[in-house]
């Protein structure tokens, strides 16, 4: 995204696709990253998009800005008929100076399209032809652009080490700087209070996992585990295809070792469809019915209750339900008898018979029977949405009520998935192909242990990265509930990193340097330090290992539990992730 900036009257031009414009990840990253940009930029900072009538709406503030400049532009686009919506507020006048440009690119064109035709993408990256790969995909003219604006950038950035090579050997030019995504993290007074909203969101999910298994409701939902995947629908970059393989093989070891977890399955990724199944719809209206049943025969049962003991009588409790009340709790049992298995998918699939993800579910037999210990349901083709007659939970609170997030992904140049997980104290499944599992691994010594779980898709072959997932997906499933929370609480502490406060300074560097390289004869630039004192150890206390929970001694247990002390591992953790030096400040040092 090009940055400009004249020298006298500070003016900063943002300039992307995804400004009030979600599409993916980059609406993410302009929306939280605006905060701490206009901290420093002040009324001087400038978004510029595409005009979307329905976006505007509901995302724009209409102000006129003050700067003459930009009225004169803005009234010649309106004049020649280019609609233009604006949000500036009072700011200093753009002096007539020349600009200096940074592109940032999230991931490349040819990338994406060499990774969905599953070719070795990271083995082969320094020997692509890339005109006859890019003419071969009829992309050329877009590649071609992309190329061009990476070379004519005073400064080119990426988001991560991955994407800085797929970059060096794609666009043929070497980032100067790697800009980390972040987040605007809410950090909470007391640590329960994040555990508390878990535990709010999970009832949530588990009501309505108790209507999507009416009749079929045989397993324990207190001893039940919330996985889930989410994003675009890749099939193959987004790992979807090793999750589902993995969730077979932690079907069978469950089974097998007589395990008394369920794991119910989530995937939201978007597709073709034409409306909500009947029998999803259906399991919800059944739960709705069973507890305005319940509701009423205990309403009933109260005032009786209420009566008797008010004369002073023990209640006779063959009195306290009546042949009306038996009546309609059997015609309200009757009602949850179901033939079928309870559906996988919530929609009717438009493209049902070649789904990548229904097909894959026919050929490894997770039908959600009463024997299977994975239950899958897919979520297939919408985000969630408070107003959903399903599910009415926005994705944030569905976040928070599950137990695991898995992105094993295969490309995916940040991953803003997994670090929402973190931010919420929720574990997570990354990859070492991904930006953000490459950030953690980076950052810290062991990232398992602050339930960041990262499977090598780099250096292993395709057997070994389903097994590895496997194993860790069926680790996890061993976990006691103190272990979970133990890690919850990790995982919560490690969302300083991913903080606009500190990863902002990555973007305020580019553009120091973006000066420098524009006017060499004036300003200088110092390259950032290394990130001294960023980096989490081992937790000094007893992690919360797997293996714990398969001992049979509760003494050892609980000795074990004794010896972790939650605020004395959380000062340490706070030790470690200090405030970075702050880039020299403007003007900048002159020769």
């Amino acid at each position: 995204m090009p940055l400009a900036r004249s020298v006298s009257n500070v003016v900063l031009f943002e300039v992307a696709w995804e400004v009030a414009n979600k599409v993916g990840g980059i609406y993410t990253v302009l929306q939280t990253k605006a905060r701490v940009t206009a901290d420093e930029w002040g009324e001087s900072y400038v978004l510029v998009g595409p005009y979307v009538e329905s976006a505007v709406r509901t995302q724009v503030e209409l102000l006129e800005p003050p700067q003459p400049a930009l009225r004169r532009t803005l009234a010649a686009m309106n004049a020649q008929g280019c609609k233009v919506g604006h949000t500036w507020g009072h700011g200093d006048t753009p002096g007539d100076t020349p600009g200096h440009t940074i592109f940032t690119t999230h991931a490349t064109l040819l990338g994406r399209y060499l990774c969905a035709g599953s070719v070795d993408f990271y083995n082969n990256l320094h020997s692509f032809d890339v005109d006859k790969e890019a003419g071969e995909r009829q992309i050329y003219h877009r590649y071609c652009l992309e190329r061009a604006a990476a070379h004519c950038a005073h400064v080119l950035t990426t988001v991560s080490h991955v994407t800085a090579a797929e970059a060096e050997h794609l666009l043929k030019r070497k980032p100067d700087l790697v800009t980390p995504n972040g987040l605007n993290v809410r950090k909470f007074s007391a640590m329960h209070e994040f555990q508390n909203l878990h535990a709010q969101s999970k009832a949530r999910v588990q009501e309505f996992v108790r209507g999507h298994f009416y009749g079929h409701l045989d397993f324990d939902l207190d001893k039940t585990l919330f996985f889930f995947i989410a994003g675009r629908y890749e099939f193959s970059n987004k790992g979807a295809d090793i999750f589902l393989e993995a969730l077979a093989r932690l079907n069978y070891l469950l089974r097998v070792n007589g395990s008394e977890v369920t794991v119910v399955a989530f995937f939201i990724m978007p597709a073709r469809t034409n409306n909500f199944n009947v029998e999803s719809l259906k399991g919800q209206a059944v739960r709705k019915q069973l507890w305005d049943t319940a509701n009423a025969v205990k309403e009933k049962f109260g005032k009786k209750l209420y009566e008797s003991l008010l004369v002073g009588n023990l209640p006779d409790m063959n009195k306290m339900l009546d042949r009306e009340d038996f009546t309609m709790m059997k015609r309200a049992i009757f009602a949850t008898q179901r033939q079928s298995f309870p559906p996988v998918c919530t929609h009717n699939m438009l493209d049902d018979a070649t789904d990548p993800i229904l097909t894959t579910i026919r050929r490894i037999g997770l039908f959600n029977s009463s024997n299977d210990r994975v239950k899958v349901i897919i979520f297939h083709p919408e985000f969630l949405s408070s107003t959903s007659p399903l599910l009415p939970v926005d994705y944030e609170e569905f976040v928070r009520g599950c137990h695991l997030g898995v992105f094993p992904s295969y490309y995916e140049p940040w991953g803003y998935t997994p670090a929402e997980c973190t931010v919420m104290g929720i574990p997570s499944v990354s990859t070492n192909l991904s930006g953000f599992g490459c950030f953690m691994e980076e950052h810290i010594a062991d990232p398992s242990a602050y339930g960041i779980y990262i499977v090598d898709r780099r250096f292993r072959a395709p057997e070994e990265w389903c097994a590895q997932l496997t194993a860790f997906l069926y680790g996890f499933c061993q976990q006691s509930r103190r272990q979970r929370i133990v890690q919850r609480n990790r995982t919560e502490r490690l969302s300083d990193l991913l903080d606009w406060k500190y990863l902002g300074r990555y973007y305020t560097f580019a553009r120091r340097m973006a000066l420098a390289k524009a006017f060499p004869e004036s300003f200088t630039y110092e390259p950032p330090e290394a990130a001294a004192g960023f980096r989490y150890p081992r937790p000094a206390s007893v992690p919360p290992s797997p293996a714990l929970s398969r001992l049979s001694s509760p003494r050892h247990s609980d000795d074990e539990d004794e010896r972790y002390d939650e605020e004395e591992e959380a000062a340490k953790d706070r030790a470690n992730i200090r405030r970075p030096p702050s880039p020299p400040g403007l003007p900048p040092t002159r020769n």
